[in-house]
C-alpha cells in the first residue's frame, strides 16, 4: 500500500466537471493499493497518516498533526502509484491491486479515516477525476507499507 501525502492550504477534485469534494488545510493522500494489501496493513498505514506531525507550530517547526491544527483530509484512490517504468517506456500496472478488492479497501480506509472524527472528503474510486491543490511548503511524503509495516 503506498499513500502520497500532500500537505495543502486547500483541494478539490471533480469528477464530470463537478466538485465531488473538497478541504482547506490538510492533506491530500494518493492512495495506491496491491494484491497483497489487507485491513491490518490498512490500519498500520492509517494510524502513521493520522499521526504525522508535519504542520508548523508557532516556531516554525514541523510538530503539529492534522487535529493538532484541525485539519482534513481529501482520499483519492490512485492505481498508477504502483506504476513499474523499469521495462520501456509504457508502464506497466500489473502490482496494482485487482479493482474489487482494492476498491472495498479503499472504502474500509475512507471509513476507518472518518472514524477520526476529522472532515473526510473523497473522490470516486475508478473515475476520471480532475484534482486541484495548493501544496504547502510544498510538503509531499511517500508511506509505503513495504518500509511502514516490517
Amino acid at each position: 500500500m503506498k499513500f502520497l501525502i500532500q500537505n495543502v492550504q486547500n483541494a478539490s477534485v471533480q469528477i464530470e466537471n463537478e466538485i465531488v469534494g473538497k478541504i482547506n488545510k490538510g492533506f491530500v493522500v494518493f492512495i495506491g493499493i496491491s494484491d497483497t494489501d489487507n485491513t491490518i496493513i490498512a490500519d498500520k498505514m492509517i494510524h502513521k497518516l493520522l499521526n504525522l506531525r508535519i504542520f508548523k507550530d508557532s516556531d516554525g517547526k514541523t510538530n503539529l498533526s492534522l487535529s493538532d491544527v484541525s485539519g482534513e483530509l481529501l482520499l483519492i484512490s490512485q492505481f498508477t502509484l504502483y506504476a513499474d517504468c523499469r521495462h520501456g517506456n509504457r508502464p506497466s500496472f500489473i502490482n496494482a491491486g485487482k479493482p474489487e478488492p482494492a476498491k472495498e479497501l479503499y472504502e474500509y480506509i475512507i471509513d476507518r479515516c472518518k472514524q477520526s472524527g476529522l472532515n473526510v472528503q473523497t473522490g470516486s474510486f475508478g473515475a476520471d477525476m480532475k484534482v486541484e491543490l495548493i501544496n504547502d511548503g510544498p510538503f509531499t511524503i511517500m508511506l509505503d507499507s513495504e518500509e511502514i509495516c516490517r
